[in-house]
């Protein structure tokens, strides 16, 4: 993806906008590199008249050059076609396309090869572009047409000729699918020559592209051209989990990258023993549990005592089974079993100025409980806020000397003003009757009837 209209400026990607047509064909699909591209040919050596020419996504054609047109890498071109004339880039010229050709056992008949015709026009290329601009409505109106005939099929891609006179439907299907009435409606509807072709789920991926579960753009859409077969046999020398939906890809199949590494597993396999062999000792009879491949060691128990492993090296337990071979004594597993060694924690330095690297490994903290800290530390803030407030009031209590209260008696202060004038008499009065009042209505006191004299005990009294 590093080609010139592509590049970045000013921080920003450009963008060239080309839909896969790029122009100096730098980021397209299964691009190869011209590594011949600065040699020059010996004198008298005539160059290859075979010229590859790349059309939409990853089809490649192989042309022949008839007219001995001064061709490069970018030009477009307008090729020959069963029908009418197509539009395409030249992908690769010289004698690199004479090494592609016999890799891909392309025959060089004349009746089994196309020609190219001249350079593609400014009209030739803008009925090309406007053709493909047509390619996405045309898609979404072509599965609700399949859809609405309910046909068990789906509709990946669409290719317009570059004379816009033919386009070909790709399509995936589990099984054979009757699409003749499809054919009509699509003919009917879009008023043009229609071609079906299916095409298998993993050469859908590698048309449309994605990004796979590494990260990184699909193998099948940018450099791999032959699909091999996968099987989970590869999964199993590999030792990983026969999780369908992590060995599975884009294309619902097994990821092509399972094969990658199958061979270096498979000789590294060789050094060990199997796993079904069984070591007989004088102790007892040894199982294996578990291997490891990098490290070339495998965990073996005996018999009744599962919880107990022994790690021992390939080396040794292929020793042991050829000891039993051999029928000599072997006296225990422990023998040759080695000392666990603590695993060194290597600790990362932040040189970048990064975060952590095992920030991630910790679990997050939920905000309930953080909530419920702070409201529990609130609560206790303020409790013990009111209770220093209500020990401060009562040592300010303590420290105050109890005032007595002292009852007025209305009949001190009449006596000291005795001497007064008539004006004051009667307003000394007035307060006299009111506290008089006010001490009635406080406490008021129920008077116990006087006994009754009896008038024969005072006649007595009086003799």
């Amino acid at each position: 993806m590093a080609c010139g209209s592509c590049a970045t400026k000013d921080g920003q990607p450009k963008g060239c906008k080309n839909n896969g047509t790029c122009g100096t064909d730098g980021c397209n699909k299964l691009t190869v590199f011209d590594w011949l591209s600065n040699m020059s040919l010996p004198s008298g050596a005539t160059p290859y008249n075979f010229v590859e020419v790349r059309f939409k996504n990853g089809r490649k054609e192989y042309l022949k050059n008839t007219e001995n047109l001064s061709l490069q890498i970018g030009d477009v071109v307008a090729t020959q076609a069963a029908t009418g004339h197509d539009i395409g880039l030249v992908s690769l010229t010289g004698e690199l396309v004479r090494i592609q050709m016999k890799r891909k056992k392309i025959s060089t008949k004349p009746e089994d090869i196309f020609k190219i015709y001249r350079k593609a026009s400014q009209k030739d290329i803008d009925i090309w572009q406007t053709a493909r601009s047509r390619e996405e409505t045309m898609k979404v109106r072509a599965r609700q047409l399949a859809i609405a005939l309910e046909l068990e099929m789906k509709i990946s891609d669409i290719e317009f000729q570059g004379d816009a006179s033919k386009a070909t439907f790709y399509y995936t299907a589990e099984q054979r699918v009757d699409f003749r009435q499809l054919i009509k409606d699509f003919a009917r509807e879009f008023s043009t020559r229609i071609e079906m072709r299916q095409v298998g789920f993993r050469q859908e991926a590698a048309r449309l592209g994605g990004i796979g579960s590494c990260g990184r753009e699909l193998c099948c859409s940018t450099w791999l051209t032959d699909f091999r077969t996968v099987n989970t046999s590869a999964a199993r020398y590999q030792q990983l989990s026969l999780n369908p939906q992590k060995l599975a890809g884009q294309c619902g199949k097994l990821k092509c990258c399972l094969n990658y590494e199958l061979d270096a597993y498979i000789e590294a396999l060789n050094e060990f023993p199997r796993t079904d062999v069984k070591i007989y000792t004088e102790k007892g009879t040894a199982v294996c549990q578990k291997i490891d491949i990098f490290k070339k060691t495998l965990w073996y128990c005996y018999e009744g005592e599962w919880m107990n492993w022994f790690t021992i090296k390939s080396e040794d337990a292929n020793e042991m089974i050829r000891m039993n071979k051999a029928k000599e004594p072997v006296s225990a597993i422990e023998d040759f079993a080695e000392e666990e060694k603590d695993e060194v924690k290597i600790d990362f330095e932040n040189v970048v100025g990064q975060d952590s690297l095992t920030r991630f490994d910790q679990p997050k903290r939920s905000n309930r409980k953080r909530n419920n800290q702070r409201r529990a530390k609130s609560k206790n803030a303020s409790s013990q806020k009111t209770q220093s407030k209500n020990n401060e009031e009562s040592q300010k209590i303590g420290d105050q000397k109890p005032r007595s209260r002292k009852r007025p008696n209305p009949r001190k202060k009449g006596t000291k003003n005795s001497n007064t004038g008539p004006e004051n008499n009667s307003k000394k009065t007035v307060t006299n009757n009111s506290l008089e009042n006010t001490v009635k209505k406080r406490r008021p006191q129920k008077r116990k009837p006087r006994p009754k004299q009896n008038p024969n005990k005072n006649s007595e009294n009086n003799a």
